[in-house]
C-alpha cells in the first residue's frame, strides 16, 4: 500500500472512532495520536535502513511533542487509532496489526531485560482501554478487548475480553459481545463485582436456611 493511502487511512480511522472529529484539517493539525503514528512511520523507515540514531532521535522528538512513545523498531499496521494518547508506550519488538484502538496510558512493554522478542504482538481489531498494561512476549488475539486498568501477563485468545489485575478472561467465543472496535469499554464486565454478588447470594441462601432450622427448632421446643 502506498504512503499516501496509508496516511489517508490514518486520518479516516479517526472519523470512524472519534465522534468529536469535525474536519480533516482539524485531525491533521490537532490530533496527537495521528502525529505520533506518522512520526513513527518515518522513524521506522529510518530504523529499517539501520539509521538507528536518527530513528531514535526522531522518536524522542515525537515523544516530546505528543506524550506518546513508540520505539522506531516497533511494527505498526494500517489504521492504528490512538485516542488522546498521553502516556502511551509501545516497545521495540511490539507488533501491532490493522484496525487497532489504543487509549491513553496504555503500555505495550516487556517484563525484564530479556533479549529478542520481548514485547506483545497485537492482532487485528484489538481494543486496549485506558491505563491497561500488556507486558511480555505473547499474542493478543484478533478482536480481543482489554479493559481499562488491566494488567495482562499471558496470551489472550481471539475475540476475548480481559479485565482485572492480573488480567482474567471474562468473555470468550460463544458468548455474545459487542464489536471489539466499539468504544463502550466502560461497560466491560467486572469480575470482582460479580464475585461479591455471588457471595451475597450465598450469604442470603445460608441466612434463609438458618432461619428455617431455627423455626423448626423452636417448633420442637
Amino acid at each position: 500500500m502506498g504512503l499516501a493511502r496509508t496516511l489517508l487511512n490514518d486520518i479516516d480511522v479517526v472519523f470512524e472512532q472519534d465522534p468529536a472529529a469535525r474536519s480533516r484539517l482539524e485531525v491533521i493539525f490537532t490530533y496527537s495520536g495521528v502525529h505520533a503514528v506518522w512520526g513513527h512511520r518515518i522513524a521506522h523507515g529510518l530504523w529499517k535502513r539501520k539509521w538507528y540514531f536518527l530513528a531514535r532521535l526522531l522518536s524522542q522528538i515525537v515523544r516530546f511533542m505528543t506524550g506518546i512513545e513508540i520505539h522506531p523498531g516497533a511494527k505498526i499496521g494500517q489504521r492504528l487509532f490512538i485516542d488522546h494518547g498521553m502516556g502511551v508506550v509501545i516497545g521495540e519488538t511490539c507488533e501491532i496489526g490493522d484496525n487497532v484502538t489504543i487509549f491513553q496510558g496504555v503500555t505495550l512493554g516487556g517484563t525484564g531485560k530479556e533479549k529478542g522478542k520481548r514485547h506483545p504482538t497485537v492482532k487485528d481489531g484489538v481494543l486496549i482501554a485506558s491505563g491497561a498494561k500488556v507486558l511480555g512476549s505473547f499474542t493478543i488475539g484478533e478482536g480481543a478487548r482489554i479493559g481499562a486498568g488491566s494488567v495482562v501477563l499471558n496470551e489472550v485468545p481471539p475475540h476475548s475480553t480481559v479485565v482485572g489485575i492480573p488480567g482474567k478472561i471474562v468473555v470468550q467465543n460463544g458468548i455474545k459481545v459487542s464489536s471489539a472496535r466499539s468504544l463502550d469499554h466502560h461497560a466491560l464486565p467486572d469480575p470482582v463485582a460479580d464475585k461479591i454478588a455471588e457471595l451475597e447470594r450465598e450469604i442470603a441462601r445460608l441466612k434463609a436456611e438458618y432461619s428455617k432450622l431455627a423455626d423448626k427448632q423452636s417448633t420442637l421446643d
